[in-house]
């Protein structure tokens, strides 16, 4: 099988200028900020090192880490907690499902998860990949990775470049994880501390959809960190004053701020962005795809509404590059 070298490749073709280290783009009130969702998503399979590799040569602002603990506390950079969607653990592994025939990343050690190859994100009903456009399933050679594995690409980078982009992790599924014996919030904090990420200063940003972990975090854990609360329901809108007890931003859905349009074809945008605001609170909301438009006719479309219209902070994205070219040409 042809190893697809893609780390090397990119840091070559795509655009890659040294430049001089900066601050915390996120502190500027004026900056509009491109996380890349899951790595450069849109064109390689989500959470590769590769896909990371493409974004950071992007000039992104962040890229993002979703976490969950493999059986030996390693912190590992996956979306789900389960591993069938994304990779061959049905062919490597076909004995290590539970009972509602799902297979928990944290059965796995990480030598274990390390054999493992991944993939484009498909439905494991129909073994046909979400998003069909994109990189072909059960093409080329990807592996899972930890937490510290990416980080040192990132640093590494910074280092090599010049640049300064930092990082986004996610903690996914707390309660999940305490049910089953471990804190991940500790055992994260505790690497994000190894390698110099502690305060606000520091270039990362903590998320989770956990409000009652994510204020655990800050007041009992007592991290110092820039942390974002997720939303997702529309009960969560009315508790801005309560998330900036503890959280510097929220991240809802797009939708919860775009929400369609009036009778006459404008874009209808709710107040959520401006009441965050009000409250001090950044808004990096999810998730913007090129190949996912919905009602818009295209992407520069939904990302003017949505940057400009709607003031959004910062947008989560499956297409890096095209957001950042976007950013600077209208800036």
């Amino acid at each position: 099988m042809f190893r697809f070298l893609v780390i090397p490749l990119i840091i070559c073709l795509v655009s890659c200028n040294n430049q001089n280290a900066t601050t915390n783009k996120v502190e500027n009130k004026n900056e509009k900020i491109v996380i890349a969702h899951r790595g450069a998503s849109g064109y390689l399979p989500e959470h590769t090192m590769e896909a990371k590799a493409m974004a950071y040569a992007m000039d992104v602002d962040f890229i993002e880490q979703d976490l969950v603990l493999s059986n030996d506390n390693v912190p590992i950079v996956i979306h789900d907690i389960h591993l069938e969607t994304v990779t061959d653990v049905a062919i490597k592994f076909p004995e290590r499902k539970r009972t509602d025939g799902k297979y928990y990343v944290i059965d796995f050690t990480f030598d274990e998860l390390k054999q493992l190859n991944v993939t484009e994100r498909f439905d494991v009903t129909t073994n046909k990949a979400v998003y069909p456009n994109r990189f072909p399933i059960n093409k080329s050679s990807f592996k899972l990775h930890s937490l510290q594995e990416e980080i040192e690409l990132i640093q590494g980078l910074n280092k090599s470049t010049g640049k300064n982009i930092g990082i986004y992790p996610e903690l996914k599924d707390p309660a999940f994880h305490l049910e089953e014996g471990k804190d991940i919030s500790v055992i994260v904090l505790n690497i994000l501390n190894e390698y110099g990420y502690t305060t606000k200063k520091d270039n990362c940003i903590l998320q989770c959809f956990d409000a009652n972990e994510l204020k655990r975090i800050r007041k009992n854990l007592k991290s110092e960190l820039f942390l974002v609360q997720l939303i997702e329901f529309k009960e969560d809108e009315q508790k801005l004053e309560e998330f900036s007890k503890y959280a510097d931003g929220i991240g809802p859905w797009y939708k919860q701020i775009i929400t369609g349009k009036d009778n006459d074809g404008n874009w209808q945008i709710s107040n959520l962005v401006s009441e965050a605001h009000k409250f001090n609170l950044k808004v990096h909301a999810y998730t913007f795809r090129a190949d996912q438009l919905d009602d818009f006719k295209t992407f520069d479309e939904l990302l003017n509404v949505a940057l400009y219209q709607a003031n959004i902070d910062g947008v989560f994205t499956d297409f890096p590059d095209k957001v950042v070219s976007f950013v600077k040409k209208t800036n």
